[in-house]
């Protein structure tokens, strides 16, 4: 198994905590709402929503799922530890991605680190210069989805 990893800011305007319990402790019911053409619903489908549990994304219009398993959220230091484990998203050479990311505070609002470990199934061929540009790529734009929603309705995940 190969071992590839890759490290992202992205600065946003919202202050961490409120991106954090937007982008991690209520995402399960935001981010079908902001984004229904790409993403239907979030499920548990098995845990009680702590570390271990298997989330079931669906993407919008049956074109597939994707498995998210929580590894660990500390609320305190606004770190969640997740990781893409199975499903159509998820590239046949690839066993898993991990990703560790961070909330920090920025002037006014956050910047967030986010680190990601693509696993390869044996010694898969992948491209994973490709793979990364298309990982970073959805991350952002899942990003800035949640800051446009949160710039826009401010009473809300505060």
């Amino acid at each position: 198994m190969g071992v590839f990893t890759d490290e992202t800011e992205i600065s946003s305007a919202i202050p961490p905590a409120r991106l954090f319990k937007a982008f991690v402790l209520q995402a399960d019911n935001l981010i079908p709402k902001i984004l229904p053409h790409a993403i239907s619903s979030i499920e548990i489908i098995e845990g009680d929503g702590g570390p271990g549990t298997i989330k079931k994304i669906n993407f919008a219009q049956g074109n597939g799922y994707l498995k998210h398993k929580i590894d660990s959220v500390d609320k305190e230091n606004l770190i969640d530890n997740y990781s893409l484990i199975g499903g159509d998203g998820l590239s046949e050479k690839l066993e898993k991605i991990s990703f560790n990311i961070k909330f920090l505070a920025s002037g006014e609002g956050t910047l967030v680190k986010r680190t990601s470990t693509f696993h390869t199934k044996g010694d898969s061929d992948i491209d994973i210069e490709e793979e990364i540009k298309g990982d970073k790529e959805k991350v952002t734009g899942l990003f800035k989805a949640v800051e446009a929603y949160l710039l826009a309705n401010p009473n809300e995940y505060n």
